[in-house]
């Protein structure tokens, strides 16, 4: 398949947790199949879902280093999240 942007460059495939993505290797667009949003979307929700559960857990530090800030004289960093599949399937083009 041509690219429709570049319309001369055949389109790349690439799979990724089962999710089927062409891209131009040129102009780096990326092109889904029917339904492969849907996948997309689907997962995102449960990976959200999943992250909701501790929620309170971030809010309360959050709380505790504005209330403390000035008095603290350490620095916490926030914990780093979960790398996203959406976040994956990015990283294969660059785009993260």
């Amino acid at each position: 398949m041509k690219c429709p942007v570049c319309k001369d460059v055949t389109l790349l495939m690439s799979e990724k947790n089962g999710i089927e993505i062409d891209y131009c290797p040129q102009c780096r667009g990326i092109w889904l199949d029917r339904g492969e949003l849907d996948k997309i979307v689907e997962r995102a929700k449960a990976e959200e879902k999943e992250y909701g559960q501790y929620g309170d857990y971030d809010r309360r530090r959050d709380d505790y280093r504005q209330n403390y800030r000035e008095k603290d004289n350490y620095r916490y960093q926030k914990p780093k999240k979960k790398r996203s599949m959406l976040g994956d399937i990015l990283e294969m083009f660059g785009e993260e």
